[in-house]
């Protein structure tokens, strides 16, 4: 059977919406060039069919994902979708087509090119999502514990219930930089939002001194003999550092100014090296 490729689809950025996307393929027989958000479709140079997004319809393709392919199948799939991947929707779509061709086989087929992408990119994100269960501080901000972080994966979902169970009895929020997402909880209820912008309050001297104190403590417990900074950047690169207070100078210190070596007459050449200035203790390495 032939299908019409010479379309594009436009959604609305949402799994459901990528759902109908998969149904409007099958139905019309096409298999798109493209799919793209409405948000990307403003710098897309050709046009796009919009597909609305209808509950319904999104409901029976899962469904369908699971009785025609696997269950294991369905949860690749939703776990795809959370990937940072330049065509997602076009390796989910491949994906499935190539699912319902071959059946539950289709998750051990690492052969073929499309299976293999997106399994590395799964487990990819399951690596991302495992390192911010330790990488995600909180601060204080009028009286709820908050934290920033800037993932390459949609890492939200895959963290919630480890910090909403962990922290089931307090109000707090991580918000997701760089998908401009938030993941709210308060006791009894959570949800994951959709946020443009946050404008955080600045420090006050409570969290301020908090924060000496951890850096203070991490600096404490460090084994200076047994630094090894390529293994803290394999354990924790460095796009991760710039949400980690103990990876930035104390709020509202600058770091002193070097010393200049003085000659003394009395010195033999050479003895001023030995009498210079150390590098400043905020420039020193720790271990992890």
């Amino acid at each position: 059977m032939s299908y019409r490729t010479d379309v594009a689809y436009s959604y609305d950025g949402s799994f459901n919406g990528f759902l109908c996307c998969v149904y409007e393929s099958y139905s019309q027989q096409e298999l798109p060039y493209e799919i793209v958000s409405q948000e990307e479709e403003q710098g897309f140079l050709l046009p796009a069919r919009p597909i609305a997004t209808d509950l319904n319809t999104a409901k029976r393709v899962y469904a369908t994902i699971a009785a025609k392919i696997s269950r294991e199948a369905r949860e690749l799939v939703r776990l795809g979708w959370l990937i940072h991947h330049p065509h997602k929707e076009l390796l989910l779509l491949h994906f499935l087509r190539l699912g319902f061709s071959c059946g539950p086989a289709v998750t051990d087929m690492l052969a073929d090119d499309t299976v293999r992408t997106l399994d590395e990119a799964v487990l990819q994100l399951r690596r991302e999502a495992h390192k911010f269960t330790g990488f995600v501080r909180f601060s204080v901000h009028q009286g709820a514990l908050v934290s920033i972080i800037e993932p390459r994966n949609q890492v939200l979902p895959e963290i919630r219930s480890h910090f909403c169970d962990r922290f089931a009895s307090e109000t707090f929020m991580i918000y997701d930089k760089t998908h401009g997402q938030a993941l709210i909880h308060e006791p009894g209820r959570d949800a994951i939002v959709a946020v443009d912008e946050l404008d955080m309050p600045e420090l006050d001297h409570k969290e301020v001194e908090f924060r000496r104190l951890w850096k203070r403590f991490y600096n404490t417990i460090a084994i200076r003999e047994r630094v090894n900074p390529r293994l803290r950047m394999n354990h924790m690169p460095k796009r991760y550092w710039s949400q980690l207070p103990e990876m930035q100078p104390d709020p509202g210190t600058m770091a002193p100014p070097r010393k200049k070596p003085v000659s003394r007459a009395s010195e033999l050449p050479g003895q001023a090296s030995l009498t210079g200035t150390d590098s400043p203790r905020d420039g020193r390495k720790h271990s992890v």
